[in-house]
């Protein structure tokens, strides 16, 4: 077994523990596949230091207070005038919901639970509203300056006079971001401030405002006592989030740095990095609609986090979805990604593509395909699990040839087959019987051999047949998954069409 990444940073921390991994994500839109490399980095790390008998514990912080940056092309025209004011203070889009943010961290909170992540969860706008910040929140307000040194030490970019570390929410117009700090009051916990929009007013240092990202991230750190947190490749860039926040943690907090893990995007084939504010997303409901659990977990896990994900939902999914069943990748990554016990899934994906489709939505018909091409059907459970992910994919991600429907009646594509074409359809029918999907799919290619045809001219033949194109799946086991009443009888029809 090679070792595994997430191995490498457990061997590398487990004399320091215990260890708080921490994850945190801003649920301004739909959380996406590329959201869930944090989580699953930081738990293929939870793991592997669990393996290694080192006490740890996952949290996960949703941005609840971080504010609505702008309208995003998912949001109603009306949601312009909730640009600028907290994610937990913004009615549902949808009116489903206590909040905007509760509208995209919910469905992120049940996608974590079915892939069987369970870490701590803190939501930020309750952690300010409970004073969890205050004793931060003081010290940034006192060493301002100093913060302020830092941050243009470490990203070469001018501090205005009037910056502050803390944010309030203007109390008329509701917004952050558009206020100046004017003064504060350390023994009462207030901030005074004047807005852009014509207000001045004084707020509490519990839920009146957040710390700016720069100085809130480090100052979670000493608050949670974090040792280890995954993080986007935006924040690490030289002078980035990491570096002041690396600074200002060591010397405003006095507390060191997390372990940073890097990680790089999921790209969407074709179509550039996922960010909900572009809407290039595939959520994680939808690939927990399409694949299992474990699955998107392998995704993820078996690469390291500096390499970046080309993810296709086309036919490279049906590959890593048989990789994963049929345990042919690589076995640590396989152990990290599973949840619970469970034994090897016998059943091609690509071959679940076809029998679905020839069973057209009838369980029994589906069973009874699966049983004439060899295989076993005793885990009824998992086979209409996977029916139901096979369904979800040919609507959203199947390219179009991969598409059939067995045809009731013959097509009349038939009537322009060759002799020797249909002469050899009249044969393989001989040859069907009691044969499994292999020896059928051997005696195609006896039967085209014998007959002088070409075998790709003969296999468009068959399809022609069945389905009236001249493209279909693995013709031995696509055979062999229908009646062979059925196909001894439509193959001799084909084999006296058009005379």
């Amino acid at each position: 077994m090679t070792i595994h990444w997430a191995d490498v940073i457990a061997q590398k921390l487990e004399d320091s523990g215990p260890h708080t991994i921490a994850t945190g994500i801003t649920p301004s839109g739909p959380v996406h596949i590329g959201n869930m490399r944090e989580v699953m980095s930081a738990e293929a790390v939870y793991r592997a230091l669990q393996d290694r008998g080192v006490k740890a514990r996952p949290i996960y912080i949703a941005d609840t207070f971080d504010r609505l940056r702008r309208l995003y092309p998912f949001l109603p025209e009306s949601f312009k005038e909730h640009v600028g004011k907290p994610l937990s203070e913004i009615p549902c889009p949808t009116g489903c919901c206590g909040s905007y943010a509760d509208h995209f961290l919910a469905p992120f909170l049940r996608s974590m639970e079915r892939l069987g992540i369970k870490p701590e969860i803190y939501r930020a706008d309750v952690l300010y509203k409970q004073g969890k910040y205050v004793g931060v929140i003081k010290t940034a307000l006192e060493r301002r300056d100093e913060i302020a040194r830092i941050l243009k030490e470490v990203s070469g970019r001018d501090v205005p006079a009037s910056w502050s570390p803390f944010d309030p929410i203007c109390q008329s117009c509701g917004r952050m971001g558009t206020s100046q700090v004017v003064g504060f009051d350390l023994e009462n916990e207030t901030v005074d401030y004047q807005c852009q929009c014509g207000s001045r007013g004084s707020v509490s240092m519990r839920g009146g405002g957040k710390l700016v990202w720069r100085v809130d991230w480090p100052a979670r750190w000493s608050i949670f006592n974090v040792t280890i947190e995954p993080f986007g490749k935006d924040h690490a860039t030289a002078g980035g989030s990491y570096d002041t926040g690396k600074r200002i943690s060591e010397e405003i907090y006095g507390y060191p740095a997390p372990q940073p893990i890097v990680y790089e995007w999921i790209h969407l084939k074709g179509m550039g990095a996922m960010h909900s504010s572009t809407g290039i997303v595939v959520t994680i409901q939808e690939m927990l609609d399409v694949v299992p659990p474990e699955v998107l977990r392998y995704l993820i896990i078996r690469n390291k986090p500096e390499k970046h994900i080309e993810f296709d939902p086309g036919l490279p999914l049906l590959n890593l979805v048989d990789e994963y069943d049929q345990r042919k990748g690589d076995e640590r990554a396989l152990q990290l990604s599973a949840i619970g016990e469970s034994e090897p899934f016998e059943i091609p994906f690509r071959h679940m593509v076809t029998a679905v489709q020839i069973a057209q939505g009838s369980d029994d018909l589906l069973f009874k395909a699966l049983q004439r091409s060899g295989y076993d059907i005793s885990r009824r459970d998992e086979i209409l699990g996977r029916s139901r992910n096979v369904q979800m994919w040919l609507e959203r991600y199947a390219p179009k040839f991969v598409k059939f429907q067995v045809r009731e009646t013959m097509p009349p594509a038939v009537n322009n087959l060759t002799v020797e074409e249909r002469q050899g359809l009249g044969l393989l029918a001989e040859r069907v019987d009691d044969k499994t999907a292999q020896e059928i799919h051997d005696a195609v290619y006896a039967v085209a051999q014998e007959k002088g045809l070409d075998s790709k001219k003969f296999f468009q033949a068959i399809y022609l047949t069945f389905l009236g194109d001249r493209q279909g799946p693995k013709v031995g086991w696509f055979l062999a998954s229908m009646d062979r009443d059925f196909v001894k009888k439509r193959l001799l029809e084909a084999s006296t069409a058009g005379q």
